[in-house]
């Protein structure tokens, strides 16, 4: 009898079809049949999974998420598998709480930088250089209020040499500095880029020569596959702080089961055999997926479909920053994204704001004592 599973997923490429290519070669040797449903990229951060673990069996998720869904007992713990080692940078750890395993590691991303080797052969290295390149009018930026808030939260990790939100949101004179370089970039990219995500700026990349480069945005290596879009866009690490391209906002996406699947070792079978370093590298890579296996990093030919997206941003994705793990996080990273977006859009200085974020990431305590 064949075991029907739903799976839950955001609508990308990346997202969805890596999945559903992953499913259906799952299927062609197993009774299980798997359909997914994709929601929107706003969607797979906001939404709350106490609706969804209801409905599928299976769910991609954002990290932040798990410490709520942990301790709310929405998802089942799944096996350890092959261990952080596995797994390129913290992105397997960034699905750990309290000692178990609620998600696997199926999707690596950072925030790293995008440009078009065709109209800049050589990115910039460093902040002063991306500057001076965005004063000739061919930089982008996403700055919605998520991705402004991950850019401060990267250059505040990076300039402080630590994750930020711990004990408050970060170091003064990190954040004043980090708040600087994203004021002068704000003032140099078009308006519309303060209302615009990841996708929309490598679509807009892709798109045309009018663009360049983009310094900080999360990385999508379908735009750098040959005919995913009109023109390709290559990846490479963000720029250096201190010689070290360090600090980036983890992102990346895992696999979950849910707790109330009727399915639940069907469920946590498919989980872990999408994880293993064959089928990242294989099927699901070349799906459309962005692998979070190491194997996959390395893998060779995987590099050279994707123009050296693998080798281009892995220091990045090594030296990456964790945001707090904590069951409230999620309620503070709203807020934060507002007060972000909203001091960017007013031109207020550091202090002020800087005073609002400590305050709300100071109610999350010493969060990481769960990992």
């Amino acid at each position: 009898m064949t075991i029907a599973l739903r799976g839950i997923t955001w609508d990308h490429e990346r997202g969805r079809d890596s999945v559903v290519a992953a499913s259906a070669a799952y299927a062609a040797e197993r009774d299980v049949e798997i359909t997914w449903e994709a929601r929107s990229l706003q969607a797979f951060a906001d939404q709350g999974l106490e609706a969804l673990t209801e409905r599928f069996d299976l769910l991609v998720i954002d990290h932040p998420h798990i410490p709520h869904a942990a301790h709310a007992g929405l998802l089942a713990a799944v096996p350890d598998g092959e261990g952080p080692a596995a797994f390129v940078g913290r992105s397997y750890e960034s699905y750990r709480w309290e000692g178990a395993q609620y998600g696997l590691a199926i999707d690596a991303a950072s925030q790293v930088a995008a440009y078009r080797s065709d109209l800049l052969p050589t990115p910039p290295r460093t902040w002063e250089a991306v500057l001076e390149l965005a004063k000739e009018g061919v930089v982008l930026w996403p700055s919605k209020p998520i991705d402004a808030f991950a850019s401060t939260f990267t250059l505040t990790s990076g300039l402080q040499g630590a994750d930020g939100g711990r004990s408050g949101f970060g170091e003064p004179a990190a954040f004043a500095q980090a708040w600087d370089l994203l004021g002068q970039l704000r003032d140099l990219v078009p308006p519309e880029c303060a209302a615009q995500n990841p996708i929309q700026v490598a679509d807009t990349l892709a798109a045309a020569d009018r663009w360049a480069y983009a310094p900080l945005l999360y990385g999508y290596s379908n735009y750098a596959r040959e005919g995913f879009r009109e023109h390709l866009v290559r990846w490479t690490d963000i720029p250096e702080i201190d010689g070290e391209p360090r600090g980036s906002m983890l992102g990346g996406a895992g696999l979950a089961v849910s707790a109330r699947s009727a399915h639940l070792e069907e469920a946590t079978a498919f989980a872990t055999w999408v994880a293993t370093g064959d089928v990242q590298r294989g099927v699901y890579a070349t799906g459309g997926g962005q692998p979070g296996h190491v194997h996959a990093w390395e893998d060779e030919a995987l590099n050279a479909l994707t123009h050296d997206f693998f080798t281009g941003t892995r220091r990045t994705l090594e030296l990456a920053s964790l945001r707090p793990q904590h069951p409230d996080f999620m309620a503070v990273q709203d807020a934060a994204c507002e007060r972000v977006h909203r001091g960017l859009a007013a031109r207020e200085a550091a202090a002020p704001v800087l005073a609002d974020l400590d305050e709300m990431f100071a109610t999350l305590g010493v969060a990481d004592a769960g990992r």
